[in-house]
């Protein structure tokens, strides 16, 4: 059984301790995000999950504690975008993230330790040229520190539409696709970071960007040593490369203000659900109410 720490919200930069009182607990409550009264509770305990994926734009909650992951394989995967406030508006300086990414992989190994670049996305101010140049600034920091770099491209989802209006952003045409990875590979070349897409129908392949996963079963193998017996995911787009995994998080408690984000109806709904978090709640918002149905996984 693989974890996924989440794709819904960021657990470890805002629910990090009350993730940590799971793990003591030996499970956690996923509340269906359509009907409240159906629950998934998801054992934790160290013989039945072979391994974490954490998902996080800033892991400098998760240092000083990683001991108490000690009994469990994981990995953590930390978007670092161009972006500033306009786009994500509630972050911290990229460069305080990138060293805590820094502190991270010192503790834990490159190897355990993902960059996303993820979702590039053009306006008159982000602009293929300095998509370039952030990203030669940025991987000369982190080059040491991670195996490999994943990209996407931005979809504009309808939630995306309604939450970036006013910024004019858009998708990339397939040929800003192929001379953004053109640039993007090149810098790359000889750093020792592998580029890969993340769930992307177009084939970079011819600049050395291969398609990947976020769940990636071939990662789990190495870290764990373990061959993975589970297939692909069923419940995610038909691009996705993922394995199966139990997610834990909830939509719509992610506080960082990013407006391209899927997870987030808008952003008074991400404060709502945060300021509704327990620590010492089974369950990431709110509390179970006694009336739920629940299945044990």
């Amino acid at each position: 059984m693989i974890i996924s720490a989440s794709r819904r919200t960021d657990i470890p930069a805002f629910y990090f301790d009350w993730f940590l009182n799971r793990l003591q607990a030996g499970f956690v409550d996923v509340v269906n995000p359509f009907n409240r009264r159906q629950v998934s509770r998801i054992s934790l305990a160290p013989q039945a999950v072979d391994c974490i994926v954490f998902w996080t734009k800033d892991p400098a909650p998760m240092l000083g504690k990683l001991d108490r992951l000690d009994s469990y394989p994981y990995y953590v995967q930390i978007s670092i975008t161009p972006y500033g406030s306009d786009v994500e508006m509630n972050l911290r300086p990229k460069a305080a993230i990138i060293k805590a990414v820094q502190e991270l992989s010192s503790v834990i190994g490159r190897q355990r330790v993902v960059w996303r670049y993820d979702p590039m996305l053009l306006s008159r101010h982000y602009t293929i040229s300095s998509h370039l140049e952030w990203f030669k600034c940025s991987l000369a920091q982190l080059a040491p520190s991670v195996e490999r770099c994943v990209i996407s491209f931005i979809d504009m989802y309808a939630k995306a539409e309604k939450n970036t209006q006013g910024l004019n952003l858009r998708e990339l045409t397939e040929d800003e696709m192929h001379e953004l990875a053109a640039g993007l590979s090149g810098i790359a070349r000889d750093s020792g970071v592998t580029l890969q897409t993340c769930s992307e129908a177009i084939d970079l392949e011819q600049y050395g960007i291969t398609h990947g996963a976020c769940i990636d079963g071939e990662l789990v193998e190495r870290i764990t040593g373990k061959p993975i017996r589970i297939g692909k995911a069923k419940s995610q787009r038909p691009l996705c490369n993922c394995v199966e995994s139990f997610d834990i998080g909830q939509y719509d408690t992610c506080i960082h203000g990013c407006r391209y984000c899927y997870a987030n109806a808008g952003p008074e709904k991400a404060r709502f659900g945060f300021a509704r978090h327990e620590k010492g709640s089974s369950c990431l918002t709110g509390k179970l109410l006694g009336d739920e149905k629940i299945t044990e996984h």
